[in-house]
């Protein structure tokens, strides 16, 4: 019988890379050359990738409480795909373009800066929490996974529906 796979030392390496670049990216010098595209399209597409992991969530959550287990499978895949492009088109963004001002009222300003902030810290945590809960999943670790599913799920929906929440309070100002 072979040995059960650890991820962890390759998802907290991930983890760890994946949150580095995109944290470079703020530092960077932007990119300078054209594009052969209107760029300020892409935040909008990184939203539509946001709705799509909500509900592909949603309805993994959904088939997991109905036992069907190959459904739910799908849809946390289909979520991880819809996350996959998210960060592409966010990195893509952010490479080339100049962060965007916050230009609404003082209280609209706070709002928006407390779901900003809330939003990118959970992001960083959900990133290896999602990997570890996935690979628990596919290594049939059922008991380990369901455990930290608890709270993986809760999180990842209110990273991605907060994705779309500072989407809307942003883009009048793109």
């Amino acid at each position: 019988m072979s040995k059960p796979r650890n991820f962890t030392a390759w998802i907290t390496v991930f983890s760890i890379i994946l949150i580095g670049v995109i944290a470079a990216l703020f530092f960077m010098p932007k990119y300078e050359g054209t594009v052969g595209f209107d760029v300020t399209l892409l935040p909008l597409l990184n939203a539509v990738f946001n709705c799509f992991t909500f509900a592909f969530l949603l309805l993994s959550l959904y088939f997991v409480k109905k036992k069907n287990i190959a459904a739910h499978r799908n849809f946390v895949l289909l979520a991880f795909v819809t996350t996959a492009l998210f960060l592409v088109s966010y990195v893509i963004y952010h490479f080339l373009t100049e962060p965007t001002k916050f230009g609404g009222s003082l209280w609209l300003k706070y709002v928006y800066f407390f779901v900003l902030i809330t939003h990118v810290l959970l992001a960083i945590v959900n990133v290896p929490m999602a990997l570890i809960t996935v690979t628990r999943g596919f290594s049939m670790k059922i008991e380990s996974h369901r455990k930290i599913a608890r709270w993986t799920m809760p999180i990842w929906l209110y990273v991605s529906s907060t994705g779309v929440l500072v989407y809307l309070l942003i883009s009048p100002y793109y």
